[in-house]
């Protein structure tokens, strides 16, 4: 099992930036891959961005693309996501989730951190 603690959420005008950080301990090494998700108030919680562990593309959602890095560094078993650009429809509380095995489910989430972009 892998635990999960974000942090770096906050308030931000819009325009600005924040980097999101996801601190992993447990079976880092035997997993596959984490992952960024967000859910704003009403909506469903949507795919952000992905990054293997040890290599590999990285993939994000549309919406994001060009704005948002996601980025690791394996030393620290964290994973980064650097948001620029941000704009009010960002908003919303972000989870990284890792994925133990390539093409299964996330099954290890963290218990989020709230991100809004005041326009």
């Amino acid at each position: 099992q892998v635990q999960l603690v974000e942090s770096g959420g906050g308030l931000v005008q819009a325009g600005g930036s924040l980097r999101l950080s996801c601190a992993a301990s447990g079976r880092t090494s035997s997993s596959y891959a984490l992952a960024w998700f967000r859910q704003a108030p009403g909506k469903e919680r949507e795919f952000v961005a992905s990054i293997p562990w040890s290599g590999g593309n990285t993939y994000y959602a549309d919406s994001v693309k060009g704005r948002f890095t996601i980025s690791r560094d394996n030393a620290k078993n964290t994973v980064f996501l650097q948001m620029n650009s941000l704009k009010p429809e960002d908003t919303a509380v972000y989870y990284c989730a890792n994925q133990r095995l390539m093409g299964t489910q996330y099954d290890s989430w963290g218990q989020g951190t709230q991100v809004t972009v005041s326009s």
